[in-house]
Parts: structure tokens; sequence; C-alpha cells
């Protein structure tokens, strides 16, 4: 098996003899919505190899991704879990670090969902309804104004006359990325608010979505920066409140939550695996290929992870929510000549 390594033989040399005296374990962290499938797989990789059960911790893409890019070393992690793609920026704070090399593996694709109280009332939404509900500006009369809905009818007539009460994940979230994207941004594009901001913006697309992405401050957007389980407790206490969750968890929770449509699509495996529903994501890991000849089992873990049996249509993780990712072949082939990324698009 061929590997170009950037990394100089010397910091290599360093780094095994630090880190084999310092730990034998996989260190990974990050995403919340990667959290249950590596965490899965880590059990799983523990009970069948003679490695050490890898150590798989949460704090959100955005966060695994800055303790990626730290640096080479026994201090620092080997995998960032991500459920929204790495940035340029991660990229370049990683090479200012001497983390030169990193391998993208797509594990699979996900949902996500706006779920409330199971005894509640059905909703059924579009980006728009989103966006009208929570953006701190909305269009009124062909102007921008300051959002004053307070009710879900109050943005759609035919839509419950409950309280607007969403929770939604905080800004160091993959999720929220995808959130702000898929929904609030198009939903902006949807109901005209967004060529109100491109006018008041000077025809700057990217401050016109950043102003699309300003959600209200007076407690009716309610960020979340814990995990799913957190999110699931505000709407247990709170039975107004929709929550934005991964379809898995939901799927996981069926007897707590009822699920909304978006776009008149239901989130489903097939769903999204077709591409229908509008709101899915591919789901990540980053590795530190520099870390790959040092830690343990870190190679084995990685196309472990990505085999038929783990990430395959039948394999737990499917089980669990994930959509299986058609292109998986290819991931494997990737991941078994550890391909590092290039300059993204």
């Amino acid at each position: 098996m061929l590997f170009k390594s950037t990394v100089s033989a010397l910091a290599l040399t360093a780094l095994a003899a630090g880190t084999a005296a310092a730990r034998d374990n996989i260190q990974i962290a990050g995403s919340s919505t990667v959290l249950p499938y590596a965490a899965i797989v880590a059990e799983a990789f523990g009970e069948n190899f003679d490695f050490p059960t890898p150590v798989v911790e949460s704090g959100g893409s955005g966060a695994g991704r800055k303790k990626l890019c730290e640096g080479v070393g026994e201090n620092t992690i080997d995998i960032a879990n991500s459920s929204s793609r790495i940035k340029q920026s991660d990229i370049d704070l990683c090479a200012s670090n001497g983390v030169t090399e990193i391998m993208e593996v797509r594990i699979g694709y996900d949902g996500i969902v706006f779920a409330s109280d199971i005894n509640g009332p059905a909703y059924a939404f579009s980006p728009a309804d989103w966006h009208a509900a929570l953006a701190a500006q909305v269009a009124k009369d062909g102007a921008l104004a300051d959002n004053t809905n307070k009710v879900w009818s109050d943005v759609r007539a035919d839509l419950p006359g409950d309280e607007i009460l969403a929770f939604v994940p905080g800004t160091k979230h993959g999720t929220r990325e995808v959130f702000d994207e898929k929904v609030i941004i198009a939903g902006c594009e949807e109901n005209g608010t967004f060529e109100l901001h491109m006018a008041a913006n000077g025809g700057d697309k990217k401050a016109a979505e950043k102003a699309c992405m300003a959600l209200r401050t007076d407690g009716v957007s309610i960020d979340i920066d814990g995990d799913y389980t957190e999110t699931l407790a505000r709407v247990d206490a709170n039975k107004n409140g929709i929550g934005v969750f991964g379809l898995s968890f939901y799927q996981n929770n069926t007897d707590k939550l009822q699920v909304a449509t978006m776009g008149g699509v239901e989130p489903s495996v097939e769903s999204i695996a077709s591409g229908e529903y509008p709101v899915s994501r591919p789901l990540f890991f980053y590795v530190k290929n520099a870390h790959l000849d040092v830690i343990p089992g870190m190679q084995e873990y990685i196309e472990f992870f990505v085999s038929d049996e783990i990430a395959g249509p039948d394999g737990p993780l499917a089980a669990y929510g994930l959509v299986s990712d058609p292109e998986l072949a290819k991931t494997q082939e990737m991941v078994a000549n550890r391909v590092p990324m290039g300059v993204l698009n």
C-alpha cells in the first residue's frame, strides 16, 4: 500500500515516540449527530479487534474540526466527526498548525427534521414558513419590517394557532449550518425577503444571506448548544415547542415526538435517499493522516466504519437511521488508499 505524506520524517518520528508511550486508543470528537453512529462503530470495533475501544466525544462539528486542526501529536485528536462539510478556513487552520493531509470520509446521509410533542397539532411546513416565523426581519407590504408574528397562523393562515417557539441547534453545530442554508436562506428566497435584503445591501449576496440568517432575539427562537437530548427535554417541558433534530434521533423517539412534513414531503430513509426530502445532508468524519501509522488500529477502525457490514444498507448504522451512501464503494477505495482531500471547490 502506497502512502505519501507531506509531514516530515522527523516530525512523524517524534510523534510516534511520544504518542506510543502516551496512548494507544483512537481519540475522536465532534458532531452530536454523528456521535451515536461513531459510538456504535467504536463499541463493535473494540469487541471485534485486538485494539482498545476508541474514545468518542461530542462538542459540535465546528469544535471537532477545530480540535483536529490544533496540530500533530499525542495531545491532539485523530478524527473529527462532522454533520457539515469542512470549510476551507478549517483546512487553512490545519495547514498553519502542521496538519497538512486530511482525509474526508463520507459515511452516509441524514435528514434534518422538525418535530413536536406527540400529542400536539400536526404541522406541514415550507422553508418560507420557518423564515417568516424566526427571522429578525421579514417582508411586509413590499418592505423590510421587524418580525412580530406570534403564532404559526400569523405566518400562514392554515397553520395551527399555537405559539411560535423553536429550539434550534446552536451555531457550533453542523446541523445549524445546514438549517441556515437549506431552511432559513431558502425560505428567505421563497418568501421574497431575500430580494429586499439584496436591495438594502447594494446587491451584495453574502450580506443579504447574512441578513436572512439573523434570527429573532425575543425568545421565539432559542439556540440549543447541547445535543438532541437537550432539545427533546425542552420540547417535553414546552408542549408548544418545535425542535430541530436529526432523522435518526427522531426515529428513536417516536413515542414522544411527531414529525412535520417539509415542502409536502415526510422525512424518511426513503425520501432522503431519493433526494425528495429537501432538508437532507451528508455526514462525514475527517482523518488526520499523519496519525494513521502511529495510533494503533486507526486504519483498521476507518476501514471497519465504512465496510458494507457496518455502513451498508443492511448494517447496524442503517438500522439506527443512517441513509446508506450509494457510493460507499468509492469511499472504501479512497480509505484503503489513504487519499487526502484537496482544496475545496
